[in-house]
């Protein structure tokens, strides 16, 4: 960067990527630049790019950046002084502390108690200091995965949603006895939410991102937020049931912060692989630092009214209908397999899944009126219930991913077993009937 003539700044130390997203508007730099493997195996290690508003990049940056990077023919070309860039004190860390304040209701409760995992990543230092300032009581940390480590040595994959990545964090919940458990993704961008739950293996459960994401809405909308609410294509549709009967605006945009950031009037956003981006003003992206201090201050609030996460959920359900979601996932080493499934409902798209009819299929790389084109598919069905499903390759892992959401009516509390039993039936039938479509 200084051999091209620009000025650099470098942060003091391995730091959460919502720290660079505020710095660089904090700074007023015009772009900045995260070394991570993020929630990714270790050789994944990249680069995430973010512009001077503070978002990350969107097309056709990112093609105009890997066109320069491929016209470089070796790094002997690139001129490289010695030295010329600075490095930073911890004024920025600071300042984004400090603002962390604004997500939360002065005087609001701060009584839930939490088991905390950075999962061998750079949320610890940044966490902790958020719950001092916010009188939080101290996180009962997973000692294991506390500290940095490039080898993310205990889990196959650092990512809350994998199999397996949260057990220690269960077992350290299970000696404690906390309200909830709390983990971010190694860049700390992401945040998982763990609740009690004695019908779950080992007594805890984690939460969907969907229900994050709704429990966040809801939270936000009691403290009388205003501004859109938007989210991804992919994610559930309860936000904008949600923001509808709170009078609020709502959006949809395609998959990643890099769209949900760009929506004018943002007030919060969320993506259902656990991003949550709680206060735009001060970081426009996901934040898991924030999105933890928002959580733990709800779970404070239920907590004083002797209710829980759980109870909150079933209230949405029942006002909203219960919108169970899903995914379908598959990990490849042929990377043809993706585009051979992608092909093929292409070819011979379904006309029903899970005795539900598809209404409407859209190809989403020519776009719609709200949406730039993706890669994707999209399904709405209808019959006895009303669904959803998006088809899509992943954009940062070797995945084919499918979404999928089943809307259930509820009439009260008394039918929400029932209304959880036919919405795991129905999500399991689509499944089965999308991966024979697919030829997976």
């Amino acid at each position: 960067m200084t051999g091209a003539g620009l000025r650099a700044a470098v942060l003091p130390r391995p730091l959460p990527t919502p720290v660079l997203a505020y710095a660089i508007r904090h700074l007023g730099a015009v772009a900045g630049v995260e070394v991570t493997a993020s929630h990714n195996p270790p050789r994944d290690n990249g680069y995430k790019v973010y512009l001077g508003d503070g978002s990350q990049i969107v097309p056709p940056a990112d093609a105009e950046i890997a066109a320069e990077i491929a016209a470089v023919r070796s790094l002997h070309d690139v001129p490289r002084p010695e030295d010329g860039w600075e490095t930073l004190g911890d004024e920025v860390l600071t300042a984004y502390l400090e603002r962390t304040d604004a997500v939360l209701t002065p005087g609001s409760p701060r009584t839930a108690r939490t088991v905390y995992t950075a999962m061998h990543g750079v949320g610890k230092e940044v966490l902790t200091a958020a719950f001092g300032r916010a009188g939080f009581p101290p996180p009962a940390l997973v000692a294991e995965q506390a500290e940095p480590d490039p080898a993310f040595p205990t889990v196959s994959f650092p990512n809350p949603e994998e199999p397996g990545a949260m057990d220690l964090a269960f077992e350290a919940a299970r000696a404690v006895d906390p309200d909830i458990v709390i983990a971010n993704d190694p860049d700390a961008d992401r945040c998982a939410v763990a609740v009690p739950d004695a019908d779950a293996e080992g007594g805890w459960r984690m939460l969907r991102g969907d229900e994050v994401g709704a429990l966040l809405a809801a939270h936000l909308v009691h403290k009388g937020a205003t501004g859109v609410f938007a989210e991804s294509i992919v994610s559930s549709s309860l936000l904008g049931r949600i923001a509808e009967a709170a009078g609020v605006g709502y959006e949809e945009t395609l998959t990643g912060f890099k769209w949900i950031a760009r929506v004018d009037g943002l007030r919060y956003g969320y993506e259902e692989a656990l991003g949550y981006c709680v206060d735009p003003e001060g970081v426009r992206d996901k934040d898991g630092i924030t999105a933890a201090l928002l959580v733990t201050e709800l779970a404070s609030v239920l907590k004083e009214q002797g209710r829980t996460l759980t109870d909150l959920l079933d209230d949405l359900a029942v006002a909203h209908g219960l919108h169970a979601t899903d995914q379908l996932s598959v990990r490849v080493e042929d990377l043809s397999i993706i585009a051979n499934a992608m092909a093929a409902l292409r070819e011979r798209p379904p006309v029903r899944l899970a005795g539900l009819t598809v209404v409407s299929a859209e190809d989403l790389t020519k776009g719609t009126e709200s949406l730039p084109p993706t890669d994707g598919l999209r399904y709405h069905l209808e019959g006895a219930y009303k669904a959803r499903v998006i088809v899509r390759p992943s954009g940062t892992e070797p995945k084919l991913k499918c979404y999928l959401e089943v809307v259930v009516p509820v009439g009260d509390a008394s039918e929400l077993a029932a209304a959880r039993a036919t919405g795991a039936e129905v999500l399991a039938a689509i499944k089965r009937d999308l991966s024979e479509a697919a030829g997976l």
